[in-house]
């Protein structure tokens, strides 16, 4: 029962285990989900999904399984025994509900009419009592009323249909898609730490349930510090020039990353990071902050993330002078030295698609320089250079 099932999870790349079948198994023996796809497909998701990123693997492995179940019969032959599940069904049913379904011949005949009228049927029908259709009296379609119906799609306003026929489409979080601010937000998030500070301002409720056991169930409340963000970014973006094609991603990124870590401070560069950057792009030429000065004030405790396709020329990189906006005495392989030896956590994220990075000598000379700490700009990237700043 659900062997299938569960092997198709597993070919989908979705990491499942016997226990999670298990479980499975036995929230449908205690009928948690009892002859409703969408209830079996939301339960069937609950147990056998642990992290988001893969509810588009489970969407297409579910629909590869159930996409050939047509009827009742289909999804009771798969799911548990005919003649059980039947008998099980009628028993939910009130004498009243019971009464009117005989009234079309009991649920075998409603379910062979039905096949018989979607066969006769070839066009949308919109009310009326004999038609598949919305609206109407027909047993047979959506939004209407008969008491002994089925439902084909949508949502039934009487909620008495004995039968669902859903299309499902759903949010694709596949750690393979397009970024987006609320993908990235889940990525980021893997890198939050939080810590108590400041003043007692939050009940602690099992210290507060242990002190109150503890004095004879007089009520002894106890309060602790509330719980902050302790993680604090530095976070450098490059702009203009080749980064033109992912201002989308990086705005993205950028408002991502305001949003999940309270302690961000943010500079904009261009190319190469020298001896200066700035804060505001339209004054970039006026105000600029000395990058040494930002090694003094921000502490070694700050994770480092910079933003930028790192393609140029390599002289840009490797030699004083290299910068194409102005003369740097110094070649921002230096300064980029001098960076990570302040700040012990610091990673470079690069937009331009990974299987690319061979083809640009510029790329190779920075990842060589960060010692291997570049990540793409997608998911898997995110994820993987949040998890080595949170070491």
């Amino acid at each position: 029962m659900l062997v299938n099932f569960f092997h198709g999870l597993k070919d989908a790349g979705i990491p499942v285990s016997t226990r999670e079948l298990l479980d499975l198994l036995e929230a449908m023996k205690r009928h948690l989900a009892f002859a409703d796809m969408d209830d079996f497909y939301h339960l069937s998701r609950a147990i056998m999904v642990k992290d988001e990123k893969y509810y588009d693997r489970f969407d297409r492995a579910f629909g590869t399984h159930f996409k050939d179940l047509e009827g009742l019969d289909d999804v009771i032959e798969t799911l548990i025994p005919d003649d059980w599940l039947r008998s099980e069904f009628m028993k939910q049913l009130s004498d009243e509900e019971k009464a009117k379904i005989e009234s079309l011949g009991g649920l075998e005949k409603l379910i062979e009419e039905f096949k018989k009228r979607l066969e006769e049927q070839k066009k949308r029908h919109q009310g009326g009592n004999k038609w598949v259709g919305t609206g109407g009296t027909s047993p047979f379609g959506n939004d209407g009323y008969n008491p002994e119906g089925i439902r084909v799609g949508g949502e039934s306003k009487n909620k008495r249909a004995a039968k669902v026929w859903d299309r499902r489409d759903f949010k694709n979080y596949d750690d393979a898609v397009e970024l987006g601010t609320r993908n990235i937000k889940v990525a980021l998030r893997r890198l939050r730490k939080f810590a108590r500070t400041g003043a007692a301002d939050e009940l602690d409720l099992d210290d507060t349930i242990r002190s109150t056991a503890r004095n004879a169930g007089l009520l002894d409340i106890k309060m602790v510090p509330e719980r902050h963000n302790a993680v604090k970014v530095l976070l450098f973006l490059d702009v203009g020039g080749s980064m033109d094609p992912h201002v989308k991603v990086c705005e993205e990124l950028f408002s991502a990353a305001r949003t999940e870590f309270k302690h961000l401070e943010y500079f904009y560069f261009h190319n190469f990071l020298y001896e200066s950057v700035w804060k505001n792009n339209i004054r970039r030429h006026n105000e600029r902050t000395a990058t040494l000065d930002l090694m003094h004030k921000y502490s070694h405790d700050y994770k480092v993330v910079i933003v930028g396709d790192a393609s140029m020329s390599p002289y840009e990189i490797v030699q004083p002078g290299g910068s194409v906006e102005h003369w740097n005495e110094e070649a921002g392989e230096a300064w980029i030295r001098r960076l990570r030896s302040t700040y012990e956590k610091c990673i470079w994220i690069n937009p331009t698609p990974k299987d690319e990075w061979e083809y640009t000598q510029s790329i190779g000379i920075t990842n060589q320089l960060m010692e291997g700490k570049m990540y793409p700009l997608s998911l898997q990237g995110l994820e993987e250079g949040m998890a080595f700043l949170s070491k």
